[in-house]
């Protein structure tokens, strides 16, 4: 489990029709313009992360190598609280379904908001590599993925960011993503858990 029950519970419970019984805890677990409440809230968030589970455990069982989850993703959820249009974090739970069977998982994130969701969660872990390719600086949401983010205690060196700037050509990009991605696969193949 990843969320908080307190959390899982509010949003079992939350409607528009009865979010004013609840409006104390909006602060608390980060519900405003970025994260409102809508009908379904709940039924939304257990298809996207049923998606993402079923994936994980097809691969966990070898049916497939392969899974693809377009409706997932939603990498900013915290553990108490939503973020960024993210109330439950899929991928955050898929991962730790991986590391049932497997000893490592290797997460790239290519969304031009750094992962910092899936980042915060394994940030103090050697089992999760977290690498993230994101535009970063000024105000630009979330705010973090610095390249000096390396992750802490066991996780130092396992959160990988690299920030770029506004307007990058995808040559640029490639030039970028490809030595460090293929160093990442490198270093974390070599590794003995």
């Amino acid at each position: 489990r990843f969320h908080s029950k307190e959390y899982v519970d509010f949003l079992e419970r939350i409607s528009p029709a009865c979010a004013e019984q609840y409006e104390n805890l909006f602060a608390q677990f980060n519900i405003g313009e970025d994260c409102p409440i809508f009908d379904g809230i709940f039924e939304f968030c257990s298809i996207y992360t049923g998606g993402s589970l079923e994936g994980a455990q097809r691969i966990n069982h070898k049916v497939t190598d392969i899974v693809i989850n377009f409706s997932g993703g939603l990498h900013h959820a915290k553990k108490a609280e939503a973020s960024g249009f993210c109330y439950v974090n899929d991928i955050v739970i898929a991962i730790l379904e991986l590391l049932k069977y497997h000893k490592r998982v290797l997460y790239i994130d290519i969304d031009i908001h750094h992962g910092d969701g899936v980042q915060e969660a394994f940030y103090f872990t050697d089992r999760v590599m977290t690498v993230s390719f994101h535009k970063y600086g000024g105000l630009f949401f979330p705010g973090t993925g610095s390249i000096y983010d390396l992750g802490q205690g066991a996780g130092h060196y396992f959160a990988v960011n690299v920030p770029l700037q506004q307007g990058i050509e995808d040559e640029d990009y490639l030039s970028v993503f490809r030595p460090i991605i293929g160093q990442v696969v490198v270093k974390i193949s070599s590794l003995k858990l």
